[in-house]
């Protein structure tokens, strides 16, 4: 640890400058090959559940045969891999579902997106800094980080994992996130997000922290569906909402290309037949889409990070269509139903040019199989 930690003063954010060389000691053990990948949780002073584990078995999803034949490619890896996504498909699986930990480092310092302590580290941004800064201008006596790497690199993962954990750091210090970037710039729709859930984080780019409270919290138990069900009350609260149809979150060119190409044709099928309402999220603001969202009995959308602002707001009971591309079929959503008590189904498309297209009488027949 560098610099002299006694000149700092007890209040969050203090404006008094000390300097740390932690980053480029990890980068040079690194370099030297004498790195050992610890992770700042395995050095913790203390480590407690903060709510229990439990076994759950999961549902079968809801889709016509032959839909899984279709699929080229798998996307798994960046998700937490409970089974192969065909087999998660099918339903039946026994899974522990572990605990909610919480675990208390002393004496942390957090250098442009990592967190250090002696030959430990925990990565908080995919893409450390070249040259990381040595001057830390913020002491905090006791503090709690609840954002994750997906979470800083994904709009989706962050409200969907990152925002129910804030309610868990509220609980054990001031809550801390990593300030935005040129690479990582705080994604458009997050301050309308926090300002409706009432979260109001600490950004920070650097700091010294006497106390850190870290979590695991990737586990879907009842904390973390009761966390995330409150979020979607505090949502609902904001605007008046009654039961309809359904809604199409149209996903378009955004992110990683999906790009299906009967989209805009296929949602407006579903407003003139089922009285769906259609939400482009990249034209609307956060009122207008989650007023759109509320009360409906099925999303649908191209699987992608859009999907969430409807899951944010669906009721237990109801039902996530999912659009896939068959290079790139993603179970993530049936986890979130799954732990939700909520319906899941999917349609997966048929290859054109560079993106797919799906078959509307598919999707018909599909929103068929749900419970009505």
């Amino acid at each position: 640890m560098g610099g002299d930690i006694s000149q700092f003063s007890a209040s969050p954010a203090a404006r008094q400058h000390t300097w740390t060389l932690a980053a480029y000691r990890y980068m040079a053990r690194k370099r030297l090959g004498k790195h050992r990948a610890l992770d700042l949780k395995s050095i913790a002073d203390k480590s407690w559940d903060i709510a229990p584990g439990e076994v759950t078995v999961s549902p079968p999803a809801l889709y016509l045969p032959g839909q899984l034949e279709r699929v080229t490619g798998w996307e798994g890896k960046r998700f937490y891999p409970y089974e192969h996504p065909a087999r998660t498909m099918e339903g039946g699986i026994i899974t522990s579902q572990g605990p909610t930990r919480g675990y208390l480092i002393k004496n942390a310092w957090l250098v442009d997106g990592a967190l250090y302590k002696g030959k430990a580290s925990h990565w908080l941004s995919q893409k450390p800094s070249t040259f990381p800064t040595i001057i830390v201008d913020n002491e905090i006596d006791r503090a709690a980080v609840y954002c994750t790497q997906n979470g800083n690199s994904w709009f989706g993962t962050w409200l969907m994992e990152d925002c129910p954990t804030y309610a868990l750091a509220c609980n054990e210090g001031l809550p801390v996130t990593i300030a935005p970037s040129a690479k990582f710039p705080l994604f458009t729709q997050a301050p309308a997000y926090e300002d409706w859930l009432g979260m109001k984080p600490l950004r920070l780019r650097s700091a010294f922290f006497r106390e850190l409270v870290l979590f695991d919290d990737q586990s879907n138990n009842r904390s973390r569906h009761a966390r995330y069900q409150a979020m979607g009350d505090k949502l609902l609260s904001h605007v008046p909402h009654a039961p309809h149809p359904g809604v199409f979150l149209l996903r378009g060119g955004d992110g990683d290309l999906r790009l299906l190409r009967n989209e805009l044709e296929l949602a407006e099928h579903l407003r003139i037949t089922r009285g769906f309402r259609v939400v482009n999220p990249l034209k609307s603001d956060v009122p207008s889409i989650v007023a759109a969202c509320a009360g409906a009995n099925v999303v649908v959308g191209v699987e992608g990070s859009q999907l969430v602002h409807g899951v944010n707001v669906l009721q237990a009971g109801g039902s996530l269509l999912t659009l896939q591309p068959p290079n790139r079929f993603v179970s993530y959503y049936k986890y979130l139903t799954d732990r939700d008590y909520q319906h899941f189904g999917f349609v997966v498309g048929i290859p054109e040019g560079d993106g797919f297209r799906i078959d509307i009488g598919e999707v018909e027949r599909t929103l068929d199989l749900f419970p009505r």
